[in-house]
């Protein structure tokens, strides 16, 4: 599958700014997979400075230095991007028990290693509660990759997407109790439960493809940027992602942008500004199969 995704992220400041600096990790990854044919970033005002760089996990950054003052700050990035991701045959993975032992016991210090995944993380925190619902789903004797799914499907089926019920910085503790949330709280519950019983999980962020009601358009605007979790099921499979909120694993409508050990790592947009009140902040994505029509909402 092939799509054209388009990422605007728009910034109004009650006050001007002046001296700006951001990061960005907005452009999709290279990866086993998914290949990324063309990737572009605007970014308005027109940045006195800028880089691009890799981060210790691999995620493009864009490094931005904007000194005249403004009062709005846009970013479009358009990219385009071919998945071909492999059905994973869960079955023939490791028990969760020898999992955990084989994560224990790894010593890869590349950003891939399990061993950055297992340990608590700024906003992926193991908890007593949150450990003992993972312990109490997940069997020590099931193929990990299939407890693993069964687990992000019952997620799906205890918490309710709430859009608006949390906010960026709602602690997973928080979430979890309300059972409640949107996808970044269930990734982050996810992680914890998982980490609890010796399993490596990591955040993922990126875009997620939705399809329209039957017979109805794509409407401009209409996907979501996502966020779901990387699972490392043994050093044959590797890493495997699972979508909590929606209890399926990652196939071809899932574009990962960037991998971390939680939030902080992933976010789309980093930075310094000088200004003052409250400041407002919109996006819209859409993730379009190539030659597919989409309709102005």
């Amino acid at each position: 599958m092939i799509y054209d995704v388009t990422l605007n992220i728009a910034y109004d400041y009650p006050a001007a700014v002046k001296d700006a600096r951001h990061v960005l990790r907005v452009r999709p990854r290279e990866l086993d997979g998914q290949s990324v044919r063309a990737a572009r970033v605007t970014v308005a005002p027109h940045p006195d400075e800028a880089g691009r760089e890799l981060d210790f996990f691999g995620n493009a950054l864009d490094q931005l230095l904007i000194l005249p003052e403004h009062e709005a700050l846009s970013v479009e990035m358009r990219a385009r991007v071919e998945l071909r991701r492999a059905l994973p045959d869960l079955e023939a993975t490791p028990t969760i028990a020898d999992l955990a032992a084989a994560a224990a016991a790894a010593r890869e210090t590349g950003p891939t290693g399990p061993m950055h995944f297992l340990g608590d993380s700024r906003s992926a925190r193991r908890t007593d509660a949150v450990s003992a619902y993972a312990r109490e789903l997940i069997d020590p004797a099931a193929p990990a990759g299939e407890a693993v799914l069964a687990f992000a499907s019952r997620m799906k089926a205890d918490f309710s997407f709430a859009p608006g019920a949390t906010t960026v910085d709602t602690p997973l503790e928080e979430a979890f109790a309300k059972r409640e949330g949107v996808c970044q709280d269930f990734a982050h519950v996810m992680i914890a439960a998982l980490r609890g019983v010796g399993v490596p999980a990591a955040y993922v962020s990126g875009f997620l493809r939705t399809l329209p009601p039957p017979g109805r358009p794509r409407l401009e605007g209409a996907d979501a940027m996502h966020a779901w979790v990387d699972v490392w099921l043994g050093p044959d499979m590797g890493w495997q992602g699972f979508d909590p909120t929606n209890g399926v694993t990652v196939l071809d409508d899932h574009v990962v942008v960037a991998i971390g050990r939680d939030y902080s790592d992933v976010a789309p947009i980093d930075g310094v500004v000088l200004t003052a009140g409250p400041q407002k902040t919109s996006h819209s994505v859409d993730v379009v199969p190539v030659g597919e029509r989409v309709r102005k909402a």
